[in-house]
């Protein structure tokens, strides 16, 4: 039996749905002003190249994932852009599709053997301006091989500034993908940075190691690298839903309100998924939720651009 105020009712009901009511086609009406947004924006570049490091001591906290994927934005957006795989499980080189094979020319070559870096440059085929120095298997070893070098913390910082002067058309950035330790590897990839970008994961015990990482950081600008300085801090793996993590998003910010970005990079299905492909996610699914992300925290680092030595502190 149909009611009085049933045509009413449906009426109203199906106009919510398109109208920008329902959770859904909020979600929808923000993804694509984001997406709008970000077409639109003309990233300003450089004066100079940035030389970034990204490191974490704490493992699982998206290291890679954002190295690749800020890079990936960046190149997507015109500029060009050099990755250094400096972690020998070499995940970053197998998300930018570069071969990393044992026999392959990699940052190991580089670091322990004299090799110029740009005999071990590959193009990625993510994006035209997109490059990277892979690692592989032999990198395991070459924490150990290192302590025998002579100036063994600034191998990779004198190989880098050779490689750079020598072009013709200058990388805008260059990014340093570390290993989850604080060993020889990840003090070469200090000293030869400007900047620290730390991701830090909201979940418990975000903050755990990152007072000792800073300390690090600090005793390596005093002694080795006076031009370093921790520009940058990304909150990864945010859950919205979840209390915990916007109580971590809050006491982070709190304690780096210059060094945090204002992009959350959420929980995502499409960024975990994107490196079995052998991609990064902004060329696997451009449009997910974590693309957008990734894109915007680009964005940002972009147009923050380049610290003056120690003005985080």
């Amino acid at each position: 039996m149909k009611h009085p105020g049933d045509d009413q009712h449906s009426s109203s009901t199906g106009a919510s749905v398109f109208d920008g009511a329902t959770p859904l086609a909020r979600e929808i009406a923000e993804l694509t002003r984001r997406r709008q947004a970000i077409a639109s924006e003309q990233l300003p570049k450089p004066e100079r190249t940035r030389v970034l490091t990204i490191s974490n001591q704490k493992g699982g906290v998206g290291k890679t994932t954002t190295a690749v994927n800020i890079a990936a934005a960046l190149a997507r957006q015109g500029a060009r852009v050099l990755v250094i795989d400096l972690d020998p499980q070499g995940n970053a080189s197998t998300a930018l599709g570069v071969d990393h094979r044992a026999d392959t020319a990699s940052v190991y070559d580089v670091i322990v053997n004299d090799l110029p870096l740009g005999d071990a440059v590959q193009k990625s085929p993510e994006f035209g301006a997109l490059y990277c120095v892979p690692a592989t298997i032999h990198l395991a070893g070459a924490e150990i091989e290192l302590v025998s070098l002579v100036a063994r913390e600034q191998r990779l910082r004198r190989a880098l500034d050779l490689y750079l002067q020598s072009l013709e058309e200058p990388f805008d950035y260059v990014f340093i993908d570390c290993p989850p330790s604080l060993g020889l590897l990840t003090i070469n990839a200090f000293v030869a940075a400007r900047e620290v970008l730390i991701p830090i994961q909201c979940e418990y015990y975000a903050l755990e190691g990152l007072s000792q990482l800073l300390k690090n950081i600090e005793l390596i600008e005093k002694h080795l690298n006076p031009d370093l300085s921790v520009s940058t801090i990304l909150l990864t793996m945010y859950d919205s839903r979840t209390n915990l993590a916007n109580q971590v998003a809050q006491d982070v910010r709190d304690h780096f309100p210059k060094q945090v970005l204002k992009t959350l990079i959420p929980r995502s299905v499409r960024v975990s998924e994107a490196p079995s492909y052998g991609q990064s996610v902004i060329s696997y699914d451009l449009n997910s939720a974590g693309s957008l992300s990734y894109l915007e925290a680009a964005a940002e680092i972009a147009r923050r651009g380049a610290p003056q030595t120690g003005s985080q502190r």
